[in-house]
């Protein structure tokens, strides 16, 4: 059986299962350096990326479309040969009127390759949690496990998924939209601003908040007034509140007014701080350490009064789920006996969640054959221009290049990764051990200068040189770097002492573990930079040709050639 999942909204795509395997999930913003966040909008762009790896329009037997913002139903905008044509979807989450999320909420038909298709379509937080339930080590081993989908548009959300892989809603944590994050960023630092969004219009600030909030410390009278204001503005028994819940059910950002009631609330406290002279640096660390406070109160209420006082299995997904703090606090808690993130927690995961969804249809939630290196091929190299050259380059050539040269490669490697992080296959590698290379990448990529550049290690090495350095394969949880390898290591050293570490494997990806045995051996230090090779605001490079005319290193390495700048 072939399903095929789409993803027609922000950080939409197409992907495809064979059976239990997935092929392939081709995000938009990974094609043609088009804008992150893209939507997949245009349906001619089906047959030909189906085509482009060995399969036809007609051997989809199922098309199943990601649900959207809305209550009732979701509306979605996709181009056709005919031109725009308007799209009900499934709503948001699961209502009293779809009250199970594995179950399809809405049935249409789709105008594809000349031909009407069927599909369904099913909630968009099922998307969330079947894409996070089925790549997960608990599916894998039929064991049960709670999901939390706690996405910008809705309340953080919990299901009790089974080992036969039944799902069982169990309803919200707290009513806090997850854009509440980014959003404060509108009141206090870098990003204020008077013109305060209506619903979500720029998905880029949560990352920068999360590395700008380094610059301050938590307040306590601050976190006093946002605790005393929250309760007044969204759980209180009064008026007010009844209106709020009855007005706004966590349904998406496009589908309910929440951005006021939660600037509202924001306002309330900015008058309150105000009061008090706290930098904008220590309100927004005490932003972030709040809402985790809060999170890890509540949700693990929940989950005891719903399942009991013994730890869980314990899946996160949805745009918060890419908060690596908050997935370090929840992994830390002793009611989380283990812990999943996929790589894709955000809508880029979506189209592959809702094809999972629709598998377990007849026979529950079930896992997937996957890895995190299936999105898009490289397309082919062109004809280099004057002053570059191209020579043959093993890994463990290149390893001792970054070593030798002390300067930035751009990597392009295979296919591309499936999510938002560049893993190996799209990314800009260097050496770690000058705190001016942290600069000198931000400046080619035009980022803020506090924002942090990741390091990789070789997973064997991690224990020794982070704390905890676990496996991390996908950089999705904190680690403080040990203080001896602070000055020896500094590029990759954020503010507050911590990194978004990548441990890498033969298994996960072989040249790039031989890249970094080969600096080791080097250069005594099994560690080095990574970042996306990208242009600002656009996804992964997707050619070598893309990154030699960015103009901002002189070597790539294109899947074993080296394309060197010579004049």
């Amino acid at each position: 059986m072939i399903t095929a999942g789409l993803k027609f909204t922000q950080s939409g795509g197409l992907a495809l299962l064979d059976d239990d395997r997935l092929v392939f999930n081709i995000e938009m913003q990974k094609l043609d350096n088009n804008s992150r966040y893209s939507n997949f909008d245009d349906l001619a762009l089906v047959p030909k990326l189906l085509a482009d790896y060995g399969y036809s329009v007609n051997d989809v037997d199922h098309w199943v479309v990601d649900g959207w913002d809305g209550a009732r139903n979701g509306h979605v905008k996709v181009q056709t040969p005919i031109g725009a044509v308007d799209l009900t979807v499934a709503p948001y989450r699961e209502t009293p009127a779809v009250p199970d999320p594995g179950r399809p909420a809405y049935r249409g038909e789709l105008h594809i390759d000349g031909v009407t298709r069927p599909y369904t379509s099913f909630v968009h937080v099922a998307g969330h949690l079947s894409v996070a339930y089925a790549t997960s080590p608990f599916a894998a081993r039929a064991q049960p496990a709670i999901v939390m989908v706690w996405d910008g548009g809705c309340f953080p959300r919990l299901y009790s998924v089974n080992a036969q892989g039944r799902i069982e809603p169990g309803g919200e944590a707290f009513p806090l939209i997850g854009h509440t994050y980014s959003m404060a960023s509108q009141h206090w630092g870098p990003y204020k601003r008077t013109n305060k969004s209506q619903n979500v219009d720029d998905l880029s600030v949560a990352g920068k908040l999360m590395a700008y909030i380094a610059l301050g410390r938590p307040d306590d009278a601050v976190k006093a007034a946002f605790a005393e204001r929250f309760h007044e503005h969204f759980e209180a028994p009064t008026e007010r509140v009844r209106r709020y819940r009855e007005t706004i059910i966590g349904c998406g950002s496009n589908g309910e007014r929440s951005h006021g009631y939660v600037h509202a609330f924001l306002a309330d406290v900015a008058a309150d701080v105000e009061r008090l002279g706290v930098s904008d640096e220590d309100v927004l660390a005490t932003v972030h350490e709040f809402l985790e406070e809060l999170l890890l109160e509540r949700v693990t209420a929940k989950i005891r009064a719903w399942k009991g006082d013994e730890p869980v299995n314990f899946c996160f997904a949805g745009g918060c789920a890419l908060n690596i703090k908050w997935n370090s606090a929840l992994r830390g808690h002793p009611m989380i006996k283990a812990m999943w993130v996929p790589p894709f927690p955000d809508d880029s995961g979506s189209a592959i969640g809702t094809a999972c969804a629709h598998l377990g249809v007849y026979g529950g939630l079930r896992p997937i054959e996957w890895h995190a290196r299936l999105g898009p091929r490289l397309l082919p190299t062109p004809q280099l221009p004057e002053g570059w050259t191209a020579t043959p380059c093993t890994p463990q050539e290149l390893g001792r290049l970054l070593h030798e040269t002390g300067e930035p490669v751009v990597v392009l490697n295979g296919r591309a990764e499936l999510g938002p992080r560049a893993l190996g296959g799209r990314s800009i590698l260097a050496a770690p051990v000058s705190a001016g290379m942290k600069d000198r990448l931000n400046e080619i990529k035009r980022r803020e200068h506090y924002r942090p550049v990741a390091p990789i290690c070789l997973e064997e090495h991690a224990p020794a040189i982070f704390d905890p350095g676990t496996p991390d394969p996908y950089m999705l949880f904190e680690h403080v770097v040990r203080p001896e390898w602070v000055p020896r290591i500094p590029a990759v050293l954020h503010l507050d002492g911590t990194a978004r570490l990548q441990t890498v494997s033969p298994a996960q990806d072989p040249d790039l573990t031989e890249i970094l045995r080969a600096y080791h051996a080097a250069s005594g230090i099994p560690v080095l930079c990574n970042t996306s090779a990208n242009f600002n605001g656009s996804g992964f490079f997707p050619d070598a040709g893309t990154a030699i005319g960015w103009d901002k290193v002189d070597l790539v390495w294109d899947s074993g050639t080296l394309l060197r700048r010579t004049a």
